[in-house]
């Protein structure tokens, strides 16, 4: 079991806890997850490790309300205990020899970005952030990304922030200014990712995405996180979640996480339907 000594909602929908799990956080390192089970009856989900403290013996994870799993989460308050946290699981992002980098990312992935960027402002590498969310009341971590990077870029889908942009459209304007980087990296949705790396392979700059996929136990054994990369079969979960972006097969992946759509959303509006002021 383990207890949940913090609990920050952002918004109606996007929410922060703060994790005892000594064991975890020993161990975990930028670009890792946790596989989370609410209580034994609940589906087992990925969530990033999106800050670990050693010392105090604490994990840190975001997540935003989508599905069954992450409402029942949301239903447990401080003082409360998560009947399963398994991690870290997953290969830690290799950020070292990176002079000057791009992180794009959009929405709750900025949980995995603020790590990376973290990791290369402490190796002393130059980092654009550009970050993206539905509407300004959806921007979280603002403030903590500025400080841990060089220059940063924030906009929304509706312009309610006074930037109405992509992601993708502030990342080309600073290549076409001139802006050259040793990679761009990005974590967010695949239609984005595979977006950037569109872009970036006109340049020739080197992409690396964090692969967001279906996952069960997260060792490799159920195949459910299963992707093509360069033509061969990886594991999300154990090979990844980070690939070269110009190896990844966009299309199969996005179907593949497509699979269920119907079933959740239907699990979602009985879950919701049974507990009434549940926002969907």
């Amino acid at each position: 079991m383990f207890e949940i000594l913090q609990k920050t909602r952002f918004n109606d929908y996007t929410v922060h806890m703060v994790l005892k799990a000594p064991m975890i956080a020993e161990k975990a390192k930028a670009g890792q997850f946790v596989i989370l089970r609410t209580d034994k009856f609940a589906e087992r989900i990925p969530l990033t490790i999106f800050n670990a403290d050693s010392a105090k013996g604490t994990i840190e994870i975001i997540y935003q309300k989508v599905g069954v799993a992450t409402y029942k989460l949301d239903k447990k308050s401080e003082g409360d205990f998560i009947e399963d946290v398994l991690g870290p699981l997953g290969k830690p992002s290799k950020l070292e020899g990176y002079k000057k980098v791009a992180l794009v990312s959009g929405g709750v992935g900025i949980a995995a970005a603020y790590p990376m960027a973290k990791v290369l402002y402490k190796n002393g590498c130059k980092t654009d952030v550009i970050l993206g969310f539905r509407n300004k009341e959806f921007i979280i971590l603002e403030d903590a990304m500025k400080s841990i990077s060089n220059s940063i870029e924030i906009v929304t889908d509706d312009g309610s922030n006074g930037k109405k942009a992509l992601v993708t459209d502030m990342l080309k304007d600073k290549l076409e200014g001139g802006e050259r980087y040793d990679a761009v990296l990005s974590v967010g949705s695949i239609p984005m990712m595979k977006a950037v790396c569109d872009i970036t392979k006109i340049y020739k700059i080197k992409s690396i995405v964090s692969m967001t996929a279906i996952m069960i136990d997260g060792t490799g054994m159920c195949g459910g996180c299963r992707l093509k990369v360069g033509g061969k079969t990886k594991f999300a979960c154990v090979d990844g979640p980070e690939f070269y972006g110009y190896e990844v097969d966009f299309y199969e992946a996005i179907i593949r996480n497509r699979m269920f759509k119907i079933q959740e959303d239907r699990a979602r509006e009985k879950y919701c339907n049974l507990y009434k002021g549940v926002k969907l």
